[in-house]
C-alpha cells in the first residue's frame, strides 16, 4: 500500500495561503459564486502580476491563484481587497463555505437564502474550516455529488428542507427565514455534540435532535450544466480545472456581464452570445477530459512525486469511463472511486482499477511509459 500522505488538516484561503511546490496557493471565494466581468478581469491581472498566471477552479467552486511568493502576497491582498474579490476582514474566511447551485437568478430561493445567510453568518457556530453549506433550492437539486455538511434543497413535494450530510432524508421547513433559523440551530448542535472532534458532518455519530427529524425525501436530482449555449449565456469547461489567465481574459473580453463558478470545472459566462476562438477551454460535452480528474501534480504540489496533467492529456480518449490521476495517495482531485486511477508514489505510478487513489493497486512502481503500456493492454482486453 502507498504511504499515507501528509494531511494539513485545514483549507487555504486568501488571508491564510498555503505553501505548495510552486509557491503560495491563494484561494478566492467568489461572493455568491459569481464574479462581475470587471472582477474576472482583475483576477486575471492578479494571477499574472502576483503569481504564475494560472487560475484553478476547485470542486467547491473556489478560484485559486498559484505561484504567489512571500513578497508578492501583501500587494496581491491589497489588490484583491480593492476589487472586492476578498473581504478586508480576515475573520470573514472563518465563516463556512457557501456553495450555490449554479445558474441561480436574482430573487430566486437559492439567491434569497444565500443573502439571508450572508447577513446572519455571524450567528452560525464556529466550526472546523472544511465544513460547508450547499444552497441548492431549485426545483431539482444538482449539488448532491459536491462536498457539503448541511444542504438546503427542495422536497419531492416542492417544500424547502434542510438536510445534514450522511442522511438521505431531511427536515421540512416553512420558508426561507425558517431555513436560516434551522441551519443556525443545527450548526450549534453540531459543535455542542462534538463536531470539532469529528471534523465533518458525515463522520459525526451523534443522533439528530428531535427538532431536526430526517423524515422528508429531497426531490430527484437535476442535470448539471451542459457545455454550450445556456439560457443565460454560454457554459465552458476548464481542462482538469485549470486555465491560463490570458485564456480566461479573452473569453470574457466581449459581451460577458458576469461569470458564475461551478463545482464541476465549468464556468457559466452570463450574457455571452458567441465565444471568441480561444484555446484552453472545453466546448463540447463529448470531450473525454470531462470524465477525467487530475490534481496539479509535481512540481506544483509539494506532496506529489509525479507530473499528472501531462499524463492526463496523453490518456485523453484512451479509456472509457472515469479516470483519476493523483500525484499522491491523498487523492485531492477525486474522493470517489474511478474506473482507472493512477497514483504517484516515489516518482512512479501505481495502477488502480475501480478504486480511489489510496486503494490497493493491481500494478505498482511503474514508469510513465510502463503505466501507459499497462493501461493500453487493459483497454484492449475489454
Amino acid at each position: 500500500m502507498p504511504p499515507s500522505p501528509r494531511i494539513k488538516g485545514w483549507c487555504p484561503g486568501a488571508w491564510r495561503p498555503m505553501a505548495t511546490g510552486d509557491g503560495l496557493l491563494v484561494r478566492v471565494r467568489p461572493p455568491l459564486g459569481q464574479l462581475s466581468r470587471e472582477q474576472t478581469l482583475a483576477l486575471c491581472d492578479a494571477a499574472e502580476t502576483f503569481g504564475s498566471g494560472l487560475i484553478e477552479l476547485t470542486s467547491r467552486a473556489n478560484l485559486q491563484l498559484r505561484g504567489v511568493t512571500d513578497e508578492s502576497w501583501p500587494p496581491l491582498m491589497a489588490f484583491l481587497v480593492e476589487h472586492q474579490l476578498v473581504s478586508d476582514d480576515p475573520e470573514a474566511e472563518r465563516q463556512p463555505q457557501m456553495l450555490l447551485a449554479p445558474a441561480w437568478q436574482k430573487g430566486d430561493a437559492t439567491h434569497t437564502i444565500a443573502r439571508l445567510l450572508q447577513a446572519r453568518g455571524s450567528e452560525l457556530a464556529a466550526m472546523p474550516g472544511k465544513v460547508g453549506i450547499a444552497i441548492d433550492a431549485g426545483n431539482a437539486p444538482v449539488l448532491g455529488d459536491s462536498a457539503a455538511d448541511f444542504r438546503i434543497e427542495r422536497s419531492t413535494k416542492g417544500s424547502l428542507l434542510v438536510r445534514t450530510d450522511g442522511y438521505a432524508l431531511g427536515t421540512t421547513v416553512s420558508d426561507t427565514e425558517a431555513v436560516i433559523e434551522q441551519l443556525i440551530r443545527l450548526t450549534h448542535w453540531f459543535v455542542d455534540t462534538g463536531g470539532w472532534e469529528s471534523g465533518r458532518m458525515r463522520r459525526h455519530t451523534a443522533p439528530l435532535p428531535d427538532w431536526a427529524p430526517a423524515d422528508t425525501a429531497p426531490a430527484s436530482p437535476g442535470e448539471k450544466l451542459a457545455l454550450g449555449e445556456h439560457r443565460e449565456g454560454m457554459v465552458v469547461g476548464l481542462p482538469f480545472g485549470r486555465v491560463a489567465a490570458n485564456t480566461l481574459r479573452n473569453a470574457v473580453s466581449q459581451t460577458v456581464s458576469s461569470v458564475q463558478v461551478t463545482p464541476w470545472r465549468r464556468l457559466l459566462l452570463q450574457d455571452c452570445d458567441t465565444l471568441p476562438a480561444v484555446d484552453g477551454l472545453i466546448r463540447h460535452n463529448s470531450d473525454p477530459r470531462l470524465a477525467m480528474d487530475a490534481c496539479p501534480g509535481a512540481p506544483y504540489c509539494e506532496q506529489a512525486s509525479v507530473a499528472t496533467q501531462p499524463l492526463a492529456e496523453k490518456l485523453n480518449g484512451w479509456v472509457e469511463g472515469t479516470v483519476h490521476i493523483s500525484g499522491c495517495a491523498k487523492g485531492c482531485a477525486r474522493q470517489r472511486p474511478a474506473a482507472l486511477c493512477l497514483t504517484g508514489r516515489d516518482g512512479r505510478f501505481d495502477v488502480i482499477i475501480n478504486g480511489r487513489a489510496d486503494s490497493a493497486p493491481v500494478k505498482s512502481g511503474l514508469t510513465e511509459n510502463e503505466a501507459l503500456d499497462v493501461i493500453k493492454k487493459l483497454s484492449e482486453s475489454r
